[in-house]
C-alpha cells in the first residue's frame, strides 16, 4: 500500500508551501532586484527613445506583471505567458517573469515548463534585439546563448526546487502512513489477543460450569434425597465451582502485568495439555457421563499441539453433556507426525428437557484454534449423529 502510494506522483498542490506574508516579501524582493536589474540596462535607451513617458510605460508595464504574478499558482502557464508577453516591452517585468516561470517549473510538468521556458527565452531576445536595440550591442549569437543559460538556469532552480517538496512531501506521506499502518496492527494485535483470553476463558469456565449446572440440574428433580445426600452433591458444586475459579485464575495468571510486562509466577498455572486427557476422561466418567475414549496416537504430543487437542475434547464433553447428557459419547484420537492429528467426537443428538444455554462461541472458538495452529475443524449434524472432526499438523 504504501509502496504503490509513492509510485503515484502528487498533485503540485499536495506539495507546494502555503505563502505566508514572509514567503510572499522575498519572492517578491528577489523579483525586484532581477527586474531592476534588467531595467537598468535598458532604462539608458528607454530614455533616449521615448523619455519619461518610455519610461513611464516601462514601469506600468512591470507594475502590471507584478500584480498579475501574485495568481501564479492559480493560473501558472497563463500568468507564465502573460508576464513574458509584458516582458518583450518592459525590462521591470523580467522580474516578475522571473517568479512566474520558476514557480511553473516547480511544478516538474515538462510540457509547461518547456512553453514558459520558450516564451521566456523569446521574451528576453526580443526587448534587447528588436524593441530596443543597442547599436553597440555584443553579437546576436551571444544574446542568445547568455538568455539560454539564464532560461535554462531559472528552470533548473525550479524544477530542483519542486524535486525537494515532492521529496519531502512524499517522505512525510510515507511517515504517516507507516504511523497509521503501526497503529492498525497494534489494534489488531489487541483485538486477537481479546478474541484469545475470551477463547481461553470460555474453554475453562465452560467445561467446570457445566458440571456445576449438571449436578445443580440433578437435585432439582431428585425429591428422595437424604440430608446426607443432598450435603454431599452440595459439597460436589462448592468443589466444581471452586475448581472454576481456580481454573479462571489460571488464565489470568498467563497474562502480563500491564506495568512490568512480566508472567506472574505467583498465579500463573501450567495450562493441561495431553498427557491430561485420561485424567479428564475418567473425571467425567466419575460424574456419570457415558465415554468411549479411545487413544491410537503412537507417541506424546508437543505441548501447543497437546494443548489445542485437550481443549477440543474438553469443549466437545462439554457439549455432549449440555445438549446430550444421556448418550454415548465416542471420541478418537489417531495419527503419527506424518499424517497429522485427527480428533473425532460423535454422539446422538440428545433430547435434554433442560439444556445448559450455549451461544455456539465454544465452537466457533475451536475452529479459529485450530485455523491458528494450521489445522481445521468441521462440526455438524450427521444422520442421527453431532460429529466434529478435527484434524491438526504434528508440529514441533
Amino acid at each position: 500500500m504504501i509502496e504503490a502510494d509513492a509510485r503515484q506522483r502528487p498533485a503540485p498542490a499536495a506539495y507546494q508551501p502555503q505563502l505566508t506574508r514572509w514567503r510572499h516579501g522575498w519572492r517578491f524582493a528577489l523579483a525586484l532586484v532581477i527586474g531592476g536589474t534588467a531595467w537598468a540596462t535598458v532604462a539608458a535607451r528607454e530614455y533616449d527613445a521615448g523619455g519619461l513617458a518610455l519610461l513611464g510605460l516601462d514601469a506600468g508595464l512591470g507594475t502590471l506583471a507584478f500584480v498579475a504574478v501574485l495568481w501564479r499558482r492559480r493560473w501558472p502557464v497563463p500568468i507564465g505567458l502573460l508576464t513574458s508577453l509584458l516582458g518583450c516591452a518592459s525590462g521591470l517585468a523580467a522580474g516578475a517573469s522571473t517568479l512566474a516561470a520558476v514557480s511553473v517549473a516547480t511544478r516538474r510538468r515538462y510540457r509547461e515548463i518547456a512553453v514558459v521556458g520558450v516564451a521566456n527565452f523569446a521574451s528576453g531576445l526580443m526587448l534587447t534585439r528588436l524593441v530596443l536595440p543597442d547599436p553597440d550591442a555584443d553579437p546576436w549569437w551571444f544574446d542568445v546563448i547568455v538568455n539560454a543559460i539564464f532560461t535554462a538556469g531559472m528552470m533548473g532552480w525550479g524544477m530542483y526546487i519542486g524535486s525537494r517538496r515532492e521529496l519531502y512531501w512524499t517522505l512525510q506521506r510515507r511517515a504517516e502512513l507507516a504511523e497509521a499502518e503501526q497503529e492498525l496492527q497494534a489494534q489488531r494485535a489487541r483485538e486477537n489477543e481479546r478474541a484469545r483470553i475470551a477463547r481461553e476463558m470460555h474453554d475453562v469456565l465452560a467445561h467446570r460450569i457445566s458440571q456445576i449446572s449438571l449436578h445443580a440440574g440433578a437435585l432439582s428433580f431428585r425429591d428422595d434425597l437424604t440430608a446426607e445426600q443432598m450435603r454431599e452433591s452440595a459439597t460436589v458444586i462448592q468443589q466444581k465451582a471452586h475448581e472454576a475459579l481456580t481454573d479462571l485464575r489460571g488464565v489470568l495468571g498467563v497474562l502480563r502485568d500491564p506495568v512490568t510486562g512480566r508472567l506472574d509466577a505467583d498465579t500463573a498455572v501450567p495450562q493441561p495439555t495431553y498427557i491430561d486427557l485420561p485424567r479428564l476422561v475418567e473425571e467425567c466418567r466419575h460424574e456419570g457421563l457415558n465415554l468411549d475414549y479411545a487413544d491410537h496416537l503412537g507417541e506424546p504430543l508437543p505441548d501447543a499441539l497437546g494443548r489445542t487437542v485437550y481443549r477440543i475434547v474438553q469443549e466437545g464433553i462439554t457439549n455432549a453433556r449440555k445438549h446430550a447428557p444421556d448418550t454415548l459419547l465416542t471420541i478418537r484420537l489417531g495419527g503419527d507426525p506424518a499424517r497429522g492429528v485427527e480428533v473425532v467426537l460423535d454422539n446422538p443428538l440428545g433430547f435434554s428437557r433442560r439444556p445448559t444455554p450455549g451461544a455456539g462461541l465454544g465452537l466457533i472458538g475451536l475452529a479459529e484454534r485450530a485455523e491458528l495452529a494450521g489445522g481445521r475443524l468441521v462440526h455438524g449434524v450427521r444422520g442421527s449423529h453431532f460429529e466434529v472432526r478435527a484434524w491438526l499438523p504434528w508440529a514441533p
